[in-house]
């Protein structure tokens, strides 16, 4: 199985913020951005190992700046590093201002997805060859979030957590 750069999953989304997706202080719903990152990170999967996928796991989110009505917003998603099964997909959401254009990141998440066969039998997928530094720090960040998630479910000892350790111990 041939490995793949996370430019080759890199999956773009832009839309603008309509009236019946906000709050009442005309801010797009938290719930909407979930659904819009989820929608993103799995074309980005479903790139990334070319078999159906399904999401594992919200791993972290941040909002971090509101979404203000009618503003036109951007999700970018890229798989970070595949393990065996699963994929760590990074998402980061921007915002357009209406009048100059520049784009602000504004929120940012990580999911997991698993890409399953006809059966829904989780399926081997590619590895991942980060090219650019922030690429390269988002895969290697994977591997210690993948650890210590294995460590407070405990399926990993402590001891064995060598990505982790190596953050405290030089």
């Amino acid at each position: 199985m041939k490995a793949k750069t996370p430019e080759e999953s890199r999956t773009i989304m832009t839309d603008m913020v309509l009236p019946s997706e906000t709050n009442p202080l005309n801010n797009l719903f938290g719930g909407e951005l979930l659904a819009r990152m989820d929608r993103a990170a799995s074309i980005a999967a479903r790139r990334h190992s070319r078999r159906i996928v399904v999401t594992a796991s919200v791993n972290h989110v941040a909002f971090n700046r509101a979404v203000p009505l009618g503003s036109v917003v951007t999700v970018e998603a890229k798989v970070s590093r595949a393990f065996k099964t699963s994929m760590e997909i990074f998402i980061d959401v921007w915002i357009e201002d209406r009048e100059s254009g520049d784009r602000t990141k504004a929120n940012e998440a990580i999911y997991t997805f698993v890409a399953v066969d006809e059966t829904g039998l989780p399926t081997r997928v590619p590895e991942v060859l980060p090219q650019t530094e922030i690429e390269k720090e988002r895969h290697a960040a994977a591997l210690r979030r993948k650890q210590l998630s294995l460590v407070l479910a405990g399926k990993l000892r402590p001891e064995d957590a060598t990505e982790l350790k190596a953050l405290f111990f030089h």
